[in-house]
């Protein structure tokens, strides 16, 4: 289905998942979608690999955490996820040096903590890996200095309107 993107998420300086200027990261971006769910989309490099043409099962669950994790903030930008637990299941591997999907969504929530699940897509549509996490809600002031929003925190203009998951 196609939704339309209603915002692009910030990305980071430094982070292994989001970080622009990180040149071994996975360089994800993230949009906010109508459906209340959070899209992100990469390109994976040999560099994230495993075995020979398959990406490390630790950046998949990187890539998945950071998802689940980030979707608390569709409706409260002030509020970060924090990781409790996560639990991933591989189904097919990913490949490398290819666009990947990755979708999280808020499945339960309280006013502490939040529960959510997410699945990498590969480009046939396939889901690869799948995972649930439980999250600790948190003000980024409580994570990170002061510097963080003013040196490593920015916004990027979007760069899509729909997207096709």
């Amino acid at each position: 289905m196609k939704y339309k993107v209603v915002k692009k998420q910030n990305n980071s300086k430094r982070c292994i998942v989001c970080g622009v200027e990180n040149e071994l990261g996975l360089k994800t971006s993230f949009y906010e979608l109508e459906n209340n769910e959070l899209v992100a989309i990469c390109n994976t490099k040999d560099w994230h690999q495993s075995y020979p043409g398959r990406v490390h099962g630790g950046m998949s669950a990187a890539l998945l955490d950071e998802t689940i994790g980030r979707a608390v903030s569709i409706s409260d930008d002030t509020i970060w996820g924090v990781t409790v637990s996560l639990e991933l299941k591989y189904k097919k591997p990913v490949p490398t040096d290819t666009e990947i999907k990755i979708v999280g969504r808020i499945t339960k929530e309280n006013r502490k903590l939040f529960e959510g699940s997410g699945e990498i897509i590969l480009p046939n549509g396939e889901v690869a890996v799948t995972a649930t996490g439980k999250y600790m809600k948190m003000p980024i002031e409580k994570i990170a200095d002061d510097s963080f929003n003013d040196d490593e925190w920015f916004e990027e203009k979007p760069d899509l309107e729909y997207i096709e998951i």
